[in-house]
């Protein structure tokens, strides 16, 4: 366990006592404290770089809930630090761009495995390796979004390093490639875009750790690019809830201590 001079984790500044068995993560420090507050008695932990730490009460059981920051490595560091804390289960919340039509903004994807168009995961498992989820998570994820009543999507997400490179693929060097890929992603079903799935997923399966993700979609550029505009009231925290509805079933899977 790498602790610093006041016998905190490194990066993300938690003590030893301050572990907890699930661990509900996003990218945005600032999301921390509205998801947080979705269960009992949320209270804060540390404000260490990107990594924003709250811990609330969810049917009497400690959770902690953390931002990981923007992108692979970041994720990784958040991840491996919140294994040495004891956390054996890991949802990530976030934010995607849809890519198949069917994506509607504000529905949610439920990230059943993601390309690893990213490099982090590669310092990690092997290419062949697929960057998949964990299927009691997955699975739980899918009977919240059906409870809450909320419209969605379960596959494969696309996970890159560069948000530029996707959305401004035509000024970058390496266009071509860029441009075949995404259209090879778009034929193989992938469901949406975003950009630390695959290093959770792969970073939790040589941890040993359950993972999932539920990830809400704040557009689609393909149905934008086909004049197809999705008119809906933003949601911001529908992701959030099925997580945290997730979590309370995932709980009770685990042997009581």
């Amino acid at each position: 366990m790498k602790l610093n001079d006041n016998n905190e984790l490194f990066h993300i500044g938690l003590k030893r006592n301050e572990g907890a068995r699930l661990a509900i993560i996003c990218g945005d420090p600032e999301r921390v404290k509205s998801i947080a507050q979705l269960m009992d008695e949320p209270m804060p932990l540390a404000v260490r770089r990107e990594y924003t730490s709250y811990t609330a009460k969810l049917d009497g059981e400690r959770v902690i809930i953390i931002s990981h920051g923007i992108g692979g490595p970041s994720t990784a560091i958040c991840v491996e630090e919140l294994k040495m804390l004891g956390v054996e289960t890991i949802i990530r919340v976030g934010t995607c761009g849809g890519m198949a039509m069917k994506v509607c903004a504000e529905d949610v994807v439920i990230a059943q495995a993601a390309i690893r168009a990213e490099g982090t995961s590669r310092e990690y498992l092997p290419i062949e390796f697929p960057a998949a989820a964990d299927f009691d998570v997955t699975s739980a994820l899918v009977s919240a979004a059906e409870k809450l009543g909320k419209a969605y999507h379960v596959g494969v997400v696309h996970c890159k390093d560069s948000f530029y490179g996707q959305h401004s693929p035509a000024r970058m060097p390496v266009a071509d490639e860029l441009q075949t890929k995404w259209k090879a992603w778009i034929s193989g079903g992938a469901l949406a875009s975003e950009m630390e799935t695959a290093s959770l997923f792969c970073v939790a399966s040589t941890l040993g750790i359950r993972a999932g993700a539920v990830l809400r979609a704040i557009w689609n550029q393909e149905r934008a690019n086909a004049s197809m505009i999705d008119e809906v009231e933003a949601d911001e925290l529908a992701a959030a809830r099925i997580a945290v509805e997730a979590g309370r079933s995932l709980l009770k899977q685990l042997p009581h201590k």
